[in-house]
C-alpha cells in the first residue's frame, strides 16, 4: 500500500508503512521517509534555488566528512521528467556496507535534492522501495 506526499508542485509515492517526519526550514522543507530498518530517503526542497551541481558536491562534502573512505560515482538520470544530477555512493559503517544516491533537479518552487539510503543488513525490498520512491516523483500544477 502507499501513501503519496505533495506539495510545491512535487509529488511522489512512498511505503504507507514507513515513517514520514517533515520539517519546515528557512528556505523550503526537508521530508524524512524511514523504513523499519535501516533503509530511508530524504527529499529536501530549496527555495533559494541554488544550482544543482552545488547542492550534490555539498551533500557529497557532508557524506566524507562521516565516512571519509567513501566511493562516488557521477550520476545523471531523468526524475520527475527532469534532468537530475548526482552521485551513486558506497561505503563501510560499522563494518557493514552501504549504499545512498543523490539526485538534484529543478522543480515548480525550488532545486529537489534526494538522497537515499540502504545497507546490506537491510531488507532486500527496502532497496526497490527507494528506487520507486525515486522513480514516482513527479511534477504537478
Amino acid at each position: 500500500m502507499l501513501k503519496t506526499f505533495a506539495d510545491d508542485g512535487i509529488a511522489f509515492d512512498y511505503p504507507a508503512h514507513w515513517k514520514v517526519e517533515r520539517e519546515e526550514g528557512e528556505d523550503g522543507w526537508t521530508v524524512t521517509l524511514q523504513s523499519n530498518g535501516a533503509a530511508f530517503a530524504v527529499v529536501r526542497l530549496d527555495r533559494g534555488m541554488p544550482e544543482a551541481v552545488e547542492v550534490v558536491e555539498a551533500a557529497l562534502a557532508s557524506l566524507k566528512s562521516v565516512y571519509p573512505d567513501l566511493e562516488a560515482t557521477s550520476a545523471i538520470e531523468a526524475i520527475a521528467g527532469e534532468m537530475a544530477i548526482g552521485h551513486d555512493i558506497a561505503f563501510f559503517s560499522l563494518d557493514i556496507a552501504n549504499q545512498a544516491w543523490t539526485r538534484c533537479f529543478f522543480g515548480p518552487a525550488g532545486t529537489v535534492l534526494l538522497l537515499c539510503q540502504f545497507s546490506d543488513v537491510d531488507d532486500p525490498d527496502y532497496e526497490a522501495a527507494l528506487h520507486a520512491i525515486a522513480t514516482s516523483m513527479r511534477i504537478e500544477e
